[in-house]
């Protein structure tokens, strides 16, 4: 199975990743565009900029694409990223349509996306320096794009609820019963 894990900073997306890959340990993991991008070469400002986002974007599509395991945990997809820059729209106008297409077709080379939610109250402590504001636009922009389907991505989406354990237990089941 192609699962990504989706979500906004600072929810326990990665953290779960982890942990799910401790648990299938054939399965390969991908990490997220902005460490990927870190890897390449590419320095993101302290404040991520729409441009940066953009390059995270492609990053993430490119991932997709390149990717041909049959087993493979992403840490992110392209929705994740799409929601940024939704969230970000600082009036100049970010055209959603002209990376539509590619988002949907690579949206639709996974078998399954993992939302893993703010829960209220939330689960993690997020630091003061954090842009909590942003974290919620982007946390509610993922919902609707995954759980509402403003853009028909036509992949299953499972969200996530509890603790740790719980979470891991809940993709582990749904894992499971695809593979059977």
């Amino acid at each position: 199975m192609r699962v990504a894990f989706s979500g906004t900073h600072r929810s326990g997306k990665s953290t779960l990743l982890g942990q799910l890959a401790g648990l299938l340990p054939h399965y390969e993991t991908v990490d997220e565009p902005y460490h990927l991008l870190e890897e390449d070469g590419y320095e993101t400002a302290e404040t991520p900029s729409r441009e940066d986002f953009e390059a995270q974007l492609e990053r993430s599509l490119v991932s997709l694409e390149d990717e041909a395991g049959v087993d493979v945990l992403f840490d992110r997809c392209p929705a994740d990223i799409l929601a940024y820059l939704l969230a970000l729209d600082d009036g100049t106008g970010i055209d959603a349509d002209e990376w539509l297409e590619r988002v949907i077709q690579a949206m639709s080379t996974l078998d399954l996306v993992v939302f893993v939610p703010v829960e209220s109250p939330d689960r993690i402590a997020v630091p003061a320096h954090e842009d909590r504001a942003l974290r919620m636009a982007v946390h509610d922009i993922l919902e609707d794009l995954l759980l509402e389907e403003r853009y028909a991505f036509q992949v299953e989406v499972l969200p996530v609820q509890g603790d740790l354990k719980n979470r891991a237990q809940q993709v582990w089941q749904r894992i499971n019963i695809q593979r059977s």
